[in-house]
């Protein structure tokens, strides 16, 4: 089962996950929501639309926007609306 791992903590798991581009897009639900700050950060995708961003933080760490999501993708991207992928220091491993 995929797991996404920052600083040897799993943040998220699940065996449903998506890949588009080479990353693992979560189910939202899988991802814990205790480690999540929102972020102002939006970047733009020309056929996924908008992604929006969360910071992690815990135990005094934090990960400035590691993980993303779109909330309203495009309709060739619906396949990751209600997940979350991740970058920076997460490493995603099976």
């Amino acid at each position: 089962m995929p797991k996404a791992v920052w600083n040897d903590l799993v943040i998220a798991d699940s065996d449903d996950t998506v890949v588009v581009e080479g990353n693992h897009y979560f189910p939202r639900a899988a991802l814990r929501d205790d480690v999540l700050r929102d972020s102002g950060t939006h970047t733009f995708c020309p056929w996924k639309g908008t992604a929006s961003y969360y910071t992690l933080e815990h135990d005094g760490r934090s990960s400035a926007d590691a993980v993303w999501y779109y909330p309203d993708p495009k309709p060739e991207a619906e396949m990751v609306r209600d997940r979350v992928a991740f970058w920076k220091d997460v490493s995603v491993v099976d």
